[in-house]
């Protein structure tokens, strides 16, 4: 069948430098329409059962899009069984599977689009956690990172167990709003799509990270420090952020450690 690289003369795009590139795609949803495109290759079998793809720093220059967005467009193939992502190794292709059950719907956000939303909202939240937490809400925070703490090699829990202290820390400002909308975001990463995700990216480790980024944001509410809570809750999900954006086997491309991470004195 040839390299899978010369079927791209078939897609209109070519960059100025001469090198072919795939169709650029548009903003909306970007990694479900990188998804899309990467498995009609497939299916018309351009992309041959047991190929290996080229290396996700060079699939969004192909692209054109960030690498975060291919990451998201690779696991939604990997779940649907069109490829499979063997960490320090390489991203294959499969034979063609049955019709996934399990491949998220068309309208469903990837992790970075969540991400984004909660550091607009749950930042709000801590700071204001921060101005009306009583003494009982601190020991509901401090049972919850006592039972993190011994949840850390249990990912299914620890995940339950993390969802639990994002929603008690809304449920301090008493709105039932504000409570329904961080629960529902948080039971998105209990879906197919989001636990093939964390099987590549969470560990003991991340756990243990993420449960002392709460200890920083418990001490700052517990302190009635609305500023250092925003700034701890920023901080935590801008780690997050970096943890999932850990490349297929590559380096990070980026280690700097968040401005707000900094002045949380981490």
């Amino acid at each position: 069948m040839g390299n899978w690289y010369d079927h791209l003369a078939t897609w209109p795009q070519v960059a100025s430098t001469g090198i072919m590139m795939f169709s650029a795609v548009e903003s909306r949803r970007l990694y479900r329409q990188v998804a899309d495109q990467m498995r009609a290759l497939i299916e018309r079998g351009e992309l041959a059962h047991g190929s290996r793809l080229p290396a996700e720093r060079e699939l969004a220059q192909m692209f054109g899009v960030s690498r975060p967005t291919i990451r998201e467009a690779l696991i939604v193939l990997e779940v649907e069984g069109f490829i499979d992502i063997r960490m320090g190794s390489g991203i294959y292709v499969t034979a063609r599977p049955a019709p996934a059950a399990d491949a998220p719907p068309e309208d469903f956000e990837g992790p970075f689009e969540l991400l984004r939303a909660r550091a607009v909202v749950e930042c709000a939240i801590a700071e204001e956690a921060a101005r009306l937490a009583r003494p009982e809400h601190i020991s509901v925070l401090d049972d919850n990172l006592a039972r993190m703490a011994a949840a850390l090699e249990d990912r299914r829990l620890a995940l339950a167990i993390d969802r639990e202290f994002h929603v008690i820390v809304s449920s301090i400002i008493a709105n039932q709003t504000l409570n329904r909308f961080v629960g529902s975001i948080h039971d998105m990463r209990m879906t197919p799509y989001f636990e093939k995700l964390a099987s590549y990216f969470e560990n003991t480790e991340t756990w243990r990270a993420a449960m002392e980024e709460h200890r920083v944001i418990r001490d700052a509410i517990a302190l009635g420090d609305p500023a250092a809570a925003r700034a701890a809750m920023r901080a935590h999900l801008d780690q997050s952020q970096l943890r999932l954006s850990v490349s297929f086997g590559e380096e990070p491309s980026d280690s700097t450690i968040p401005a707000a991470w900094r002045r949380v004195g981490r």
